[in-house]
């Protein structure tokens, strides 16, 4: 898809948007259910479900999936989906990308055996390498839009109010 194309994609939408603001609230869900005897979820996803446990540092064998993976695994779905479109409305030419995503936990914060210590990654980094012919200011746009623009991204910057009641 190249600049014009994600253009024309996109204008009736942004003036939908223009035109009635509230019609661009949407809402995201997902879904999960545990039954099965021991620590996991199986969260459903678009690929079919995936069974989540707990990470080896709590306990876990590693034979499950872990939320914390798949919570850098979400950043870079939209940090790769965010920068291929940002770089399309830009005009760059990537012709690949190899996006990376670490982040930094102390299990003593989800194990409750320091109260000093949060609970969550601290520090997160995502690395992207390009094999693209875009000068080095052009690359640094298109990192600081990407960040701007990111879905998820923005949602770990700056947390929304989170409630977990029973339904």
């Amino acid at each position: 898809m190249d600049a014009a194309a994600l253009r024309d994609l996109q204008a009736p939408l942004k003036q939908q948007y223009r035109d009635d603001p509230a019609s661009a609230c949407v809402s995201m869900h997902a879904e999960a259910a545990f039954a099965e005897p021991g620590v996991t979820c199986t969260v459903q996803t678009w690929a079919g479900p995936a069974r989540a446990g707990l990470h080896t540092s709590t306990g876990g064998d590693g034979s499950d999936a872990c939320s914390g993976d798949m919570l850098l695994q979400a950043l870079l779905a939209c940090a790769g989906v965010t920068m291929r479109s940002v770089a399309t409305s830009m005009g760059v030419d990537i012709r690949s990308a190899r996006l990376t995503a670490r982040g930094e936990m102390d299990a003593r914060g989800t194990l409750g055996v320091s109260k000093e210590t949060p609970v969550g990654m601290g520090t997160i980094t995502v690395d992207a390498e390009l094999d693209t012919d875009a000068d080095d200011a052009t690359l640094a746009k298109l990192g600081q839009l990407t960040e701007r623009y990111c879905v998820v991204a923005r949602t770990l910057a700056q947390p929304p109010h989170l409630t977990v009641r029973r339904a």
